[in-house]
């Protein structure tokens, strides 16, 4: 058993302490700061002095007083009892914390992060007999309407089930009894614990294949993220990043969503509090509560834990990801993240990179990118599960030279660029389609085409075209006005309007248009690219192109984004006919 290290404090410096005495403890220890028991962390040893980040609020130590490692790494609990839940950035539970203490979190203050006094139903799926190994299923608890808690054999165990016990246990009474290989008796409970900056174990990393579907038209249809991909969301104040978490986090179709507010106000996790309970899971229809977890670790918070609150949430996500559910990660926002990096290595003295931040800034992104993906899991019987990664990067003034985000691009594989333009325009979700991308586009081209219409990939060429088209002829209108264009690409420059203000643009604040279908976006799209393929049709056969912008049904356009799904299909099958009957009606006058 690994000695304790007693030491005391030497030097406070904000949330760093160095303590001394310290010769028996390991980097990454969990430590406990003074008679008030702060948590900290061991970030760095030369010699029996230790560098320790303190999670709490640090004013009013001074020298002399102790420090007690407790000789294990910081980790999480992971068992029933996490989903629904509010924590802050080293796992504390908020809600329990508030009902011990009131609304100020005490600092010192120690509550289990898990309730273990609350019962649960567990149904094995093992029987006596049964060899078992890491990553097997003993049983299941259902957790939330939503979610099914299936209770894993933990990393590094083994042997034989020799006795099982069902029904209603806590989180810390065995559930199953085993015969290791040794042929000595081990009782496994649900609750694990794991190390929150080492990555979960998995049998293989999966090229990812199908789409996340967000719900989002500008998302899904030009910069696409994969199941188990990784995308980052640059951009300046006032842009919509939270936003855009939101949605995501809302509308995605995963099973489950970790949603870390990592730095930021804390008015944009309180919307996230208020907002889930009240919204219902478009699958279900149950809270959408039942499928999140929630970490808030907001800017009057102690800096040091931000960085704790990233390997938090990531380790919990790829907890649920390892019973072969699919899981997706926001991260608002890893910019704060990194200013708690800078902060730490500056109080280390440590040699500054650009901008002042710590020289292993790359590497310590690519850390926690890198831990997403879409995975066979660890288990003797075949089992998949993926985690998407979706971080917001806040650069000061909306600088993509920021190290940040120049480090975040090197590693992630889509790009959601947020431009202030489209913003003061009041075009949202402000992402602009010239400087965004996806690497996953072709991909999801071709599952798109396979499971929604193999016209897919067609529209969504032609629809970027012509956007594109329409960028080039804004900067010939600059120059020389309107009128110089040609009636092509006056009505190109009008088409391209509809697809950006009819189509792209959604609001996130309507019941109904704040979520769009595969069907509805597919039937949303074919009809205003076939307003794009007719009206060229029609300019050919002489028709104004003054006549074409006036069209009636136009306006029926711009309004099918707030048609509820149910009447999607009536009003698309109206708006063809009219399509039709206005087009042919117009031709023929010309003849």
């Amino acid at each position: 058993m690994k000695k304790f290290s007693n030491g005391k404090i030497v030097k406070v410096s904000g949330p760093l302490v160095i303590a001394e005495g310290m010769r028996d403890a390991d980097m990454f220890d969990v430590v406990r700061v003074s008679d008030l028991g702060l948590i900290g962390e061991i970030i760095e040893m030369h010699g029996d002095r230790a560098s320790i980040q303190v999670y709490e609020e640090t004013a009013g130590l001074g020298p002399g007083e102790p420090v007690l490692s407790t000789g294990a790494p910081l980790s999480v609990e992971l068992a029933p009892g996490l989903v629904g839940e509010i924590f802050d950035g080293i796992q504390r539970p908020l809600e329990r914390i508030r009902d011990i203490a009131g609304n100020n979190i005490p600092r010192g203050i120690q509550a289990d992060v898990l309730d273990r006094s609350r019962q649960w139903d567990f149904v094995p799926t093992v029987q006596p007999g049964d060899e078992i190994a890491a990553g097997d299923i003993l049983g299941t608890v259902q957790e939330t309407p939503l979610i099914e808690h299936r209770v894993m054999v933990p990393h590094g165990v083994r042997g034989t089930v020799t006795e099982v016990l069902p029904g209603a246990r806590t989180i810390v009474e065995p559930v199953v009894r085993i015969r290791t290989p040794e042929g000595e008796s081990s009782d496994l409970a649900m609750l694990q614990r794991w190390p929150v900056r080492r990555g979960r174990p998995y049998a293989e990393k999966i090229t990812p294949r199908g789409p996340m579907i967000t719900g989002q038209r500008a998302i899904d249809t030009f910069f696409p993220i994969a199941r188990g991909g990784t995308a980052a969301i640059p951009g300046p104040f006032g842009s919509g990043k939270t936003v855009i978490q939101h949605q995501l986090a809302k509308w995605s179709d995963v099973d489950l969503v970790v949603y870390i507010g990592c730095g930021e106000r804390g008015n944009e996790m309180t919307d996230v509090l208020m907002e889930f309970p009240e919204l219902k899971d478009p699958k279900s229809g149950e809270s959408l509560m039942k499928r999140t977890v929630l970490i808030a670790n907001t800017s009057d918070m102690p800096v040091a834990a931000r960085e704790a609150s990233i390997y938090t949430g990531i380790t919990i996500a790829e907890y649920f990801r390892d019973m072969g559910y699919n899981v997706a990660i926001m991260a608002d926002s890893t910019s704060r993240w990194a200013e708690a990096l800078r902060e730490m290595s500056g109080r280390l003295e440590e040699m500054p990179g650009e901008e002042g931040y710590p020289a292993y800034l790359g590497s310590r992104l690519a850390q926690f990118y890198e831990r997403a993906g879409h995975v066979r899991c660890v288990a003797t019987e075949h089992r998949e599960g993926t985690l998407t990664a979706i971080g917001a990067v806040s650069p000061p003034g909306g600088d993509l030279s920021d190290p940040v985000a120049q480090a975040t691009l090197r590693i992630v594989k889509v790009f959601w660029g947020l431009d202030s333009s489209l913003a003061y325009k009041r075009h949202f979700p402000a992402i602009n389609w010239l400087t965004s991308y996806s690497l996953y586009a072709d991909r999801v081209d071709d599952w798109m085409d396979a499971n929604v219409s193999p016209e897919w990939h067609v529209l969504h060429a032609e629809a970027i075209r012509l956007l594109q088209e329409e960028a080039e002829l804004e900067e010939i209108v600059k120059l020389v006005g309107l009128d110089s264009l040609s009636p092509l690409d006056q009505f190109k420059l009008e088409a391209a309007r509809s697809l950006r203000e009819d189509y792209l643009q959604q609001d996130s604040f309507d019941d109904v248009d704040t979520y769009a279908s595969l069907d509805k976006k597919l039937g949303m799209l074919q009809l205003v690219m076939e307003y794009y393929r007719q009206g060229i049709l029609a300019l050919e056969r002489g028709v104004a192109v003054r006549t074409l912008i006036a069209l009636p049904v136009r306006d029926l356009v711009a309004r099918l984004k707030f048609v509820p799904e149910e009447r999607f299909q009536a009003a698309a099958k109206d708006i063809r006919d009219a399509y039709l009957e206005q087009f042919r009606s117009e031709q023929q006058g010309v003849k």
